[in-house]
């Protein structure tokens, strides 16, 4: 059975107005799995509705065989599912340490330690354990970014869900970011990855699913996509 398994997924936001028209997608354990497509078109609205942000109106979200509808966000990322939002999601007034350590609520007991948790984030991001006492708001945009990712990591996921994090960085970020998410996935982290640089996105990926008008349009492994006609017309530049 897949990690994650989606089927026949409707969901609307609050005005009623579908937006997600039937989406089937898998996520088995251990892969690494993209969503492109053109902006509206349902790839954050998915991630939004797996992480209980979105109510479904229909249709099955399953993880590790478990029924996700009607559950709350913090029970999603209890069981192992953990979202690096689109725009980061810094806390700007908490210290990196603080925006870190907030993200291990769902399992922190009394008694427990974050301390494996945080040397694992360092040592992904040397940058963020030099800076652990500065604020959120002081970091630059790629710093904002790889604590986005350190703070998803620290919740323990089995399942990390990714919403354009190559979005405004310069390449040279952009290709770190890359780098990390595949060192996190070779450890054993499923990721599910929304990405607008749909060549980057294939590249790392497995397979990937291409959302237009909410609808999965076309599903492949990601080097059949890449040699995709209608692909490589409408997401690779030709």
């Amino acid at each position: 059975m897949p990690l994650l398994e989606i089927k026949d997924l409707h969901a609307a936001y609050g005005d009623g107005v579908e937006v997600l028209h039937g989406i089937d997608l898998a996520v088995e354990t251990g892969e690494f799995v993209t969503l492109i497509g053109a902006n509206g078109a349902g790839k954050t609205t998915t991630l939004r509705a797996i992480m209980g942000l979105l109510r479904a109106k229909s249709g099955s979200l399953r993880f590790e065989q478990r029924d996700l509808v009607g559950l709350s966000t913090p029970d999603i990322a209890r069981l192992g599912i953990s979202l690096v939002p689109e725009g980061r999601g810094v806390f700007p007034g908490l210290t990196v340490y603080e925006n870190l350590r907030i993200a291990a609520t769902p399992w922190l007991r009394p008694g427990q330690s974050v301390d494996r948790e945080m040397e694992m984030v360092y040592e992904l991001f040397p940058i963020l354990a030099e800076r652990r006492h500065q604020f959120g708001w002081s970091l630059s945009g790629g710093q904002q970014q790889m604590l986005a990712i350190g703070r998803a990591l620290v919740a323990r996921p089995k399942l990390m869900l990714l919403d354009e994090p190559s979005l405004g960085l310069a390449p040279r970020m952009v290709d770190q970011v890359f780098e990390t998410l595949i060192r996190i996935n070779q450890q054993g982290v499923s990721i599910l990855l929304v990405e607008q640089n749909a060549f980057m996105a294939l590249e790392v990926s497995s397979r990937g699913y291409v959302i237009e008008r909410g609808r999965v349009a076309i599903h492949n492994a990601s080097a059949a996509l890449m040699s995709d006609d209608r692909v490589k017309a409408a997401y690779l530049g030709g």
